[in-house]
Parts: structure tokens; C-alpha cells; sequence
């Protein structure tokens, strides 16, 4: 619970949601905060804070940090904490077709995962763009260093490297739509990510948020996650999914 409480206090101070890089604002932020929790006969706590910061460094370039934190707990045993970190540096995102550098860093407690990092480049294709609705499809390319805690998994040639490194290309598909005269926002954030070398090596996620506006500064939100990896530690299942329920705080107002 101490950790779910520094998590409440300090995030907020610098964690966001889903923002648009070609947004004229020179500063953007949303935090989203989801979870689920029940006690009695059975404990179980699920917390989720998501998070995005965009801002324009220097003219023509935008740099936006997408976070996210994730923490399970069922009858007071910790089952998950995570912690992901997305960076994208675009130039003249204003364009319909961009570049783009990046970098990632996460770690996977369920998954012992003890750290993963992703860095790379590619390109930003604007699909659609209308008003506050948009749709974006991303190619990109990186290179991957992954290290485990354990050195067994599901696929046995991968058995005694506790590193698994490899080239990625990553496929991306993000949007989001106002719905029903602005009363529903339907964010989603797509990507599929092969090895470049290793044909059993991939993974995919889809990321899809409901959000209902309370206040000028404030959605309601509805967040489904699912995940997949085909790499996991033997005895692992490959697939994790997350319902969560919660609250977008942002630092711009909502559409009326």
C-alpha cells in the first residue's frame, strides 16, 4: 500500500494519456488513473496510472514520453508490477508523413523481466486527421536487449541466456475519435513487434480506452489492455489481460 500511495502523489505531478504530437499546443499532459480493488475473503488490489507529455524542445520538433505503472496484488501477495516507458522524438509532425526516434525502457515482475530496452527509428504516416480526431499508422525499427531472471523458457532453444537480444521491426496503429457529440472518446494504441531475426520471436498489445468527460479537466475512464508474448519464462502463460476503471486528469480542457 505504500507504494500505491507514493504512486497516488507523485505521478500525478508528471505522468499523462493519449496526445496528438502534431498538436499545435507547445505543451500537453494527461494522467490516467485505473484500478480495481476488494476486500474481505479475498483481497485483491489492480492499479494502473498511464500517463503522456508532450512538448516542442525546439521549432519543428516535438518530444512526447508515454508512462505507464501497473501493480497486482491478490490476498497481500504481489503478483505484477511494471513499469513502461515510451520515448518519441518527431520532426515536423505537422507533416502527413514524419520521422521519428525512440526509446524504451520497461521491466516485468510477473514475467521477470529484469530489464528491457528498445531503440530505434522510423516513420509517422497521419491517416486521418479531422478537428480532435486523428488516426496514425508508424513503421519503425529497433534494436532490442532484454534480460530475465531465470534462464528456462517456453521455447527450449532460447534455454541458458538470461539475454535475449535482437533487431524489431514494430508496426503501430494509435487513434482517437469523439464520439456521440463529444459525450465518449475512444482512444486506441495498436502495435505488433517481430524479430527481425528470429521467427518464433514476437509480441503484440492492444491498448483500448473509453472516456466519458465529468469536467472540463476530467474524464471518467474505462481502460482494456491485452497483451502477448511469445518468449515467457517456462510454465508462463503468454497472454495477460487487464480491465480497469478509473479517472483522466489533463492539463487542457475538454471539447463541449
Amino acid at each position: 500500500m505504500k507504494k500505491l500511495l507514493f504512486v497516488i502523489l507523485v505521478f500525478p505531478l508528471m505522468f499523462s494519456a493519449q496526445i496528438n504530437e502534431s498538436d499545435s499546443l507547445n505543451f500537453k499532459a494527461n494522467l490516467s488513473i485505473t484500478g480495481f480493488w476488494q476486500d474481505g475473503n479475498v483481497e485483491t488490489i489492480i492499479f494502473r496510472t498511464k500517463s503522456e507529455i508532450g512538448f516542442k524542445p525546439w521549432k519543428n520538433w516535438v518530444f512526447k514520453t508515454r508512462n505507464s505503472y501497473v501493480y497486482q496484488e491478490f490476498g497481500k501477495e504481489k503478483a505484477d508490477e511494471d513499469i513502461l516507458s515510451l520515448n518519441f522524438l518527431y520532426l515536423n509532425p505537422d507533416r502527413k508523413l514524419y520521422p521519428l526516434v525512440l526509446g524504451f525502457v520497461s521491466t516485468n515482475f510477473r514475467r521477470e523481466i529484469d530489464l528491457r530496452s528498445l531503440f530505434g527509428l522510423g516513420i509517422t504516416y497521419q491517416a486521418y486527421s479531422k478537428k480532435d480526431d486523428w488516426l496514425k499508422l508508424a513503421l519503425t525499427s529497433e534494436y532490442e536487449q532484454t534480460a530475465f531472471n531465470e534462464t528456462n523458457f517456453n521455447k527450449v532453444e532460447y534455454n541458458g541466456n538470461r539475454h535475449i537480444n535482437t533487431m524489431r521491426a514494430t508496426l503501430w496503429v494509435n487513434g482517437k475519435y469523439y464520439l456521440f457529440k463529444n459525450k465518449m472518446i475512444l482512444t486506441h494504441e495498436n502495435f505488433i513487434q517481430p524479430s527481425l531475426e528470429e521467427g518464433n520471436n514476437y509480441r503484440w498489445q492492444t491498448d483500448l480506452g473509453l472516456e466519458f468527460p465529468v469536467w472540463k479537466y476530467l474524464n471518467f475512464k474505462i481502460n482494456y489492455l491485452h497483451t502477448f508474448e511469445s518468449i515467457v519464462i517456462e510454465g508462463q502463460e503468454q497472454e495477460d489481460t487487464f480491465l480497469t476503471f478509473g479517472f483522466t486528469l489533463k492539463s487542457y480542457k475538454s471539447k463541449s
